[in-house]
This record gives structure tokens, sequence and C-alpha cells, in this order.
């Protein structure tokens, strides 16, 4: 981490939003990319004079979404089948079943909680193109949690003092916390819709 750092620390404020943006970008691509890290990082070394919290988000949210755009036409194009084959580590069979079924019950609810659980995230994009979501609708969806999420890792870099690795346990825990509440939240909703169509037979 202190070399990746010491790194980033080099770059020019341009170049510094470049990495950030092709680092959120390959996070859709390449799940085991601790994309998270270099952002977080990334804000630090901003915060510290490189440039600004809103230059830092931007440029994120462009790489992020850009990444997830790009994946969810690859499973709009090539279907659920081709994505298993081509991508076996990001389409694990029994996690994107659990997705598709929570999709197809819950649309794009289902579309904004997912992408703030770690692990299952980089599986939004294809499969909401697989599934035939709208694309509009998707890609809102998608900004709204992406947009919340690194907004939080901009203002905790940002009012961080001089130690990185606090400002990446803040965040791991903040996004522990997250994947709680999308948890939970998931159950509430799969339970107020049992309810509604139970209440619908009668």
């Amino acid at each position: 981490m202190s070399d990746l750092l010491g790194w980033l620390t080099t770059l020019p404020a341009p170049l510094l939003y470049g990495v950030l943006a092709l680092a959120a970008l390959a996070e859709n691509l390449f799940p085991p990319l601790p994309a998270d890290t270099v952002i977080a990082l990334g804000a630090f070394v901003a915060a510290r004079g490189a440039g600004t919290a809103a230059g830092v988000w931007a440029a994120t949210m462009v790489g992020n979404i850009g990444g997830a755009m790009l994946m969810f036409g690859l499973g709009r194009r090539y279907g659920l089948p081709w994505l298993r084959r081509r991508f076996p580590a990001l389409m694990p069979e029994g996690t994107t079943d659990q997705l598709t079924e929570r999709f197809a019950r819950q649309g794009m609810l289902a579309v904004v909680v997912s992408r703030f659980l770690p692990g299952v995230r980089a599986i939004v994009p294809p499969l909401a193109g697989a599934m035939g979501l709208g694309a509009m609708r998707s890609a809102v969806a998608m900004t709204v949690a992406s947009g919340a999420w690194y907004g939080l890792v901009c203002i905790i870099a940002f009012r961080a003092g001089a130690n990185a690795d606090a400002v990446l346990s803040r965040i791991a825990s903040n996004q522990r916390t997250l994947g709680i509440a999308a948890g939970v939240l998931v159950i509430v909703a799969a339970g107020v819709l049992w309810w509604r169509r139970g209440r619908h037979r009668r």
C-alpha cells in the first residue's frame, strides 16, 4: 500500500484523475481489483493538494459507470450463457441464479441494493443486461448506488488526517455496514412483496 500511495503522490491532478477513472472502470471487468483502495488513496492524495473532492468523485463516476455500462452491453448482446462461459469467476452460477430471481421480483430496487454488496456488485451490470432490463433505468440505478458509495469514500478521505491506514479502515467498516443494510433492505422488500402477493390472492 505504501508503494501505491507513494506513486499516486507523484502524479499531477489530471493523471491522478485518469488513474482513478481507470481503476473504477476496471473494477467492473476484474472484480478482484481493489478499486476502493486505489480510489480511497487517490482521494487522500488529492486532499493533500493534488486535486479536489469533486474531481476525484467525477473521475471515479465516469470510470465506474462507463465500465458498468460496457458490461451491461455485453450482457444484453450475448446473454447469460455466454457470460458464464466467458467470465466464469465473475458469474458463478449460484450467485447469478439468486440475483436473477431477485431482479425478476424487485426490478430496479434490486439493482441499486446489489451494487452495495461486496463480491456481488460486479455481477449486477452484465446480469441486468442479460435479463433485458432497460439501459437508461439500469444506468440511473447504478449511478445512484455508485454515486452514494464513492461520495462517502471521497468524504472520508478528504476529512481524514495524515494516516492513510485509518482512511482504508473506515472505508472497509462503512462498506460492511452498507452491505448489512442492503441485505436487510432486500429481506424487507422481499417480505413486503410476499405479503402483497398473499393479500392479492386472498
